[in-house]
């Protein structure tokens, strides 16, 4: 089994994602194999697997994103088609690809799910200056995921005036862009001070979530490894 479909970031060339505005993002359908989608998302993580993270602080005083998040280890028990799929994104042709288009030199990734229920959403925010960037994929299917019920990512244009210290709201932003997140889509993101995301509040069932799998791209630093061995999970990372 393939998942991922390698040639979908190869014609990608860096310049055109560079120019993508309001920030370069790439939100596109197939990143992942049509097979390999549909595998994964039949063996998604069982809840219990999760940890529930509710109402924790965030910078600048930005609302909690409220949601279950399970951090990846290659002792983290999910089912075998999210290892094979994990391996995949650890080979030299994904990580260059994900380094080419970053402008990232020797990266290191960070994987993790966020399952999110009905009446929570993602505030207005930037991730942390430690990250290169990174690349969601979406995991709610057009047969089982209402698009009334929302969990759109939104790429919001700040028109390069607010500060990443800041929380502002909605109608602070010159723009709106829904990415498209039903089905096999993905969105890969740079990360800039200006890159502002975010998901309105979700409407969905009780007995549905919002589901994604995001592959975080950060730097090989030694500092920050020696930080997060240090704090561990006493505070949530941005």
């Amino acid at each position: 089994m393939k998942y991922i479909d390698i040639d979908k970031l190869r014609k990608l060339r860096r310049e055109d994602f560079l120019a993508i505005k309001p920030y370069p993002y790439f939100n596109t359908e197939g990143v992942l194999t049509a097979e390999g989608f549909r595998e994964l998302l039949d063996n998604m993580p069982g809840l219990d697997l999760f940890e529930k993270k509710f109402g924790y602080e965030r910078r600048a005083g930005q609302a909690p994103h409220d949601r279950y998040s399970l951090e990846y280890t290659p002792e983290t028990p999910v089912p075998a088609p999210w290892k094979a799929f994990i391996d995949e994104l650890c080979s030299d042709d994904y990580r260059h690809e994900i380094e080419r288009l970053l402008g990232a030199k020797k990266a290191e990734f960070r994987f993790h799910w966020h399952y999110t229920p009905t009446g929570c959403d993602v505030s207005p925010h930037c991730d942390a200056r430690r990250e290169h960037g990174s690349h969601l994929f979406y995991f709610n299917s057009a047969e089982e995921w209402d698009p009334a019920w929302g969990g759109s990512t939104l790429v919001l244009d700040d028109g390069g005036r607010l500060d990443y210290n800041s929380a502002p709201d909605y109608d602070q932003f010159d723009a709106v862009h829904e990415c498209d997140s039903i089905g096999n889509f993905s969105s890969l993101m740079l990360r800039t001070d200006h890159a502002w995301h975010a998901v309105r509040p979700i409407s969905c069932p009780e007995d549905h979530m919002r589901r994604i799998f995001i592959v975080v791209v950060n730097p090989d630093n030694l500092f920050w490894k020696v930080r997060d061995r240090i704090v561990g999970k006493q505070v949530q990372r941005f």
